[in-house]
């Protein structure tokens, strides 16, 4: 295919060897999908844009497959970007070429059509659904109607296949036929594309889209048509009965599909009655042949399923609403919903309820001679494909996910049959039995409709007389062939887990502890994942379970040696993960733990998805040791500080669950120790890249503070200011409001007067958000605006001359002037108004401070203190009548973690939380009296103000004057 450019296009040499090579060699899938789409992204011409577009549609008759797939793909990226403004005619020209296409050109075309569509459906602003929608309108009857036509003709010719033997032109006419199947499949792809995206939703328009009760009908009775030829075909046309196999599936996926988007239009009484019918006859009474076709069945499933389960068809519990128009649109869903109701009840009596249920516990549950075989070849692939593949992929995932939702919606009706399946098939198969035998197969499957329906079939079968009697039983038996049951017995032990009472927990404990204990691969990993949920459970009984941890750790550690699949191994590090979180009786086997995480770290490099499961795993221990953790530090650090380096080719994996892992080893270390220490400025390379990780940062830096003090502060300075302008300034509300504590601790504990001057860039900040930004009743602005008031109050409080140097600073007039702020205003007394708005949305600490500081401003020698003196005296009073809520709740709590955090013979564990309630225990603002430093500064301001004190006095309020007298004890 030669590109020729057009007379006076203005293209350049370069630019015509790029595009004219990619179009002469277009067997090369790489060229056209890479070369093509990145230079047409990369800024040619409008001009040449259009030339593009337009050689594109005239090479759609291309006869090499993977050429016209490419050239399709093409065309829809190019689409995505251009239709409809740049490219308006697209779909003419396309429908324009339809009508005098051959079968091939057809084809192309409806492949081009197909991967246009489905780009064009993703696009979700609502301007491009209207685009879509108006497509719909135009492409859907000439669809729907070739569809059709299609359908007849593939239908004819099989029947034709089946009466005459091969001749000469047969062969041709085979190929022709294909190409018809293969663009029938092409425009039923379009069909459900038109019907799904070119609609809006029924059940939110509550509009009945007409093509759904046109459409589905037709596509059922396809699927009863090309039924009748797959037994035929099998050997005969392999190539059309490989086709029959994807059309029958498309086709019930395609119904589903409308379905969970229409529910309502499906609803209708000439939709879902003979496809739900359809469905559930396929699954109770196939033909023999069918019973093999296994994607199919899965479909009929996957769409009785979907019909039991959509709350568009269950009655509404909505009250009547207010609204004329709602009470409507409610009305009309509560008709519908009764009506498939209705229909429902009819297409399903109690009776084939059962048989359906009976049908999918003795036939589906049960395991087939090729799962067997499977198993016995690789146990461990055979207990992730069971349990962990997504339900809709095979027939028996499938198969209990509609036995689920059948018993939840009619679980007194089920309940006795599941129980009385059950015991026929433990009385038909004792636990002495160990051949495999149906009735032992029956009985695997028994169990597992057991343990799914756990919840509801509690009111019908006593667990703890089950346990004690015939599950107790299975466990008994040693042999070999015992694993089926076993592997059932773990599953049932794990689901039941709300059902195990205090009197069976010991015992259940003991069953799983033995159950990890066996050779089965299968059933180990099934007790493991089991154990998981007892120990995850909030009645779980650490006494019960505590002498049996020795040989839960040997056991853990075992097993993930002898597993060889990811799955297998995180499953193994989710229930280390669980022990550690339960964090008691942890130290004894500290050694083994270490020695266990080494050697499974080393063993896992390379492998970043394990690793991540590793740091979470390590972040338990960690917590687990508490202040012990010192003792893992030569095998932590390492790893950290490899996880934490921005430049590591793991970076994207590890960064955020070694951050958590390194807030851990803080929030739980004694103290700081030096290999610790020299990591912070990674930290700041992290923030300097992006906040994704903000929350942990602020966490980790607060540590840092904490532990570290002024060892901490003189090392690394430069970092702390670095990082605190980093962030405010640059982060929302929620990302200022966890980092301003940080630097209140900050300013707090690292010297108030050496601090400060530090962080002036970031304080500067601070008074900006104070004094900027009008009254916006946005709560988190408040929030930030009170906290950050809080800080600087703190600083006057604490450093008063600086304050008086901020505030005055030309780069901070700089910086406000540019937000707006007029020049003329005096900023510190500003923000003395803020401090007075603020003090009702600060903490008791918070209003102390304020209180604090607005008595300091009492001996500033300015005239409108007298303005405000009124409000001040008022906050002041209101302050100290109100005490300090939060102190006492910290020391509640501090007394309570000192209790719990001490040990036999020990003080309390110093902690990161623990340091952080002494820092605020001693914090100066709670060890100052305001009392005091209203009444001393009042007789101040006295000195200062002369006569115009006493005025000012004296246009108090008498209750308000009364109250400031009662508060600082005044005669």
């Amino acid at each position: 295919m030669k590109v020729v450019w057009p007379i006076g296009s203005g293209v350049t040499p370069a630019r015509k060897l790029v595009v004219g090579s990619t179009f002469s060699n277009l067997s090369m899938e790489d060229a056209l999908g890479r070369k093509v789409v990145v230079f047409y992204h990369a800024g040619i011409s409008n001009e040449e844009k259009v030339h593009l577009r337009q050689k594109l549609l005239l090479h759609l008759r291309e006869e090499n497959y993977k050429i016209a797939l490419m050239l399709a793909v093409l065309i829809s990226k190019i689409a995505r970007i251009d239709y409809p403004k740049e490219w308006p005619g697209l779909f003419s020209a396309l429908a324009q070429q339809l009508q005098s296409a051959d079968i091939l050109t057809s084809h192309r075309i409806f492949m081009v059509l197909f991967r246009t569509l489905k780009e064009l459906s993703t696009k979700r602003l609502a301007s491009d659904q209207r685009n879509f929608a108006e497509i719909s309108s135009h492409f859907f009857d000439y669809s729907w109607r070739l569809w059709q036509s299609d359908v007849q003709t593939i239908l004819h010719d099989f029947s034709a296949l089946t009466q005459h033997t091969n001749s000469d032109g047969s062969e041709q006419h085979q190929d022709d036929l294909y190409l018809i199947c293969e663009r029938w499949l092409l425009c039923l792809k379009i069909i459900r594309q038109l019907i799904i995206s070119g609609f809006p939703r029924d059940a939110k328009c509550m509009q009945e889209v007409r093509p759904v009760k046109e459409v589905s009908p037709v596509l059922l009775n396809a699927i009863q048509s090309f039924l009748t030829y797959y037994s035929s075909f099998q050997a005969l046309h392999p190539k059309f009965w490989d086709f029959i196999k994807r059309a029958s599936t498309k086709l019930m996926k395609v119904l589903v599909a409308f379905q969970a988007r229409h529910p309502y239009s499906f609803g209708d009484e000439c939709v879902l009655p003979p496809i739900m019918d359809f469905c559930l006859n396929k699954i109770a009474d196939p033909e023999h042949h069918i019973l093999s076709f296994e994607q199919f069945l899965i479909q009929c499933m996957v769409m009785v399923k979907s019909i039991l389960e959509c709350k568009e068809y269950k009655p509404s519990l909505t009250g009547r609403v207010i609204d004329e128009n709602r009470v409507t649109i409610e009305q009309m869903k509560k008709n519908i919903s009764s009506i498939v109701g209705g229909v429902l009840t009819s297409l399903l009596p109690k009776e084939r309820i059962v048989l359906l249920c009976n049908i999918l516990i003795r036939r589906y549950f049960v395991l087939s001679a090729s799962d067997l075989e499977e198993w016995y070849q690789n146990p461990e692939s055979f207990h992730h494909e069971q349990d962990m593949v997504q339900w809709t992929e095979k027939l028996r995932p499938c198969a209990e996910a509609l036995y689920i939702v059948l018993f939840e919606n009619h679980s007194q009706l089920l309940g006795p049959v599941v129980v009385s399946i059950l015991q026929e098939a433990m009385s038909g198969c004792p636990a002495s039995v160990t051949e495999i035998t149906p009735g032992l197969l029956l009985k695997d499957a028994a169990y597992s409709a057991a343990a799914h329906v756990y919840y509801e079939l509690s009111n019908y079968l006593s667990f703890k007389y089950w346990f004690n009697g015939a599950l107790s039983l299975e466990l008994s038996n040693d042999h070999p062939n015992m694993r089926i049951i076993h592997r059932k017995v773990a599953l049932i032990l794990g689901q039941w887990v709300s059902e195990v009472k205090d009197d069976t927990k010991r015992s259940v404990y003991c069953a799983l502890i033995r159950l990890l204990q066996e050779k089965d691969l299968s059933v180990r990993l099934a007790a493991c994942r089991s154990l998981c949920f007892h120990i995850e459970d909030a009645n779980f009984s650490e006494q019960d379970f505590t002498d049996l941890l020795p040989v839960c750790w040997d056991l853990c550690f075992k097993l993930i040696e002898e597993v060889q699949e990811f799955d297998s191994k995180v499953q193994v590090l989710n229930l280390i993960s669980t022990l550690l979180g339960r964090g008691n009786e942890v130290i004894p086997f500290a050694n083994k733990l270490v020695q266990f995480f080494r050697k499974v770290w080393e063993e896992s490099s390379g492998e970043s998805l394990l690793q991540i499961q590793l740091l979470i795993a390590l972040r338990s221990f960690v917590t687990a040791l508490g202040y012990r953790s010192p003792i893992c530090y030569n095998l932590i650090l390492p790893i950290l500080q490899k996880g934490i380096d921005i430049n590591s080719p793991d970076e994207l994996n590890l960064l955020e669950d070694s951050l958590q892992l390194w807030e851990a080893i803080l929030s739980n270390a004694p103290s700081m120790v030096p290999q610790l220490l020299a990591y912070f400025p990674c930290l700041v390379e992290v923030i300097e890249r992006s906040f994704d990780h903000l929350q942990v940062a602020v966490h980790i830096t607060e540590g840092y503070i904490i532990l570290g003090g002024t060892d901490f502060l003189s090392m690394h300075a430069s970092s702390v200011v670095k990082l605190l302008d980093l962030i405010v300034g640059n982060v929302n509300d929620r990302g200022l409001l966890s980092t301003l504590p940080v630097i209140d601790i900050l300013i707090q504990l690292c010297f108030p007067m050496e601090v400060p001057p530090l962080i002036s860039s970031t304080l500067q900040k601070l008074v900006v958000i104070c004094l900027t930004g009008g009254d916006d009743p946005d709560p988190s602005k408040t929030a930030v605006k009170a906290s950050a008031a809080a800080i600087l109050a703190r600083i006057l409080v604490m450093n008063s001359n600086y304050l008086a140097q901020l505030t005055s600073q030309p780069s901070l007039l700089l910086l406000l002037q540019k937000t707006g702020f007029p020049t003329e205003e005096n900023v510190l007394l500003c923000l003395i108004d803020m401090w007075l708005e603020k003090v009702d949305n600060a903490s008791s600490t918070q209003r102390k401070t304020f209180g604090l500081a607005l008595s300091i401003i009492l001996t500033l020698r300015l005239p409108q203190v007298l303005d405000k003196l009124d409000h001040i005296l008022s906050v002041c009073t209101s302050v100290i009548l109100g005490g300090n809520d939060d102190l006492a709740e910290e020391e509640s709590s501090g007394d309570n973690m000192m209790s719990s955090s001490r040990s036999q013979n020990e003080g309390p564990v110093p902690s990161k939380e623990f340091k952080k309630r002494q820092i605020k225990f001693s914090d100066p603002i709670n060890q100052m009296s305001l009392e005091t430093s209203v009444r001393d500064n009042l007789q101040t301001c006295a000195a200062l103000h002369g006569e115009s004190f006493n005025s000012a006095i004296g246009r108090m309020h008498p209750a308000a004057f009364a109250q400031l007298k009662q508060a600082l004890k005044m005669p």
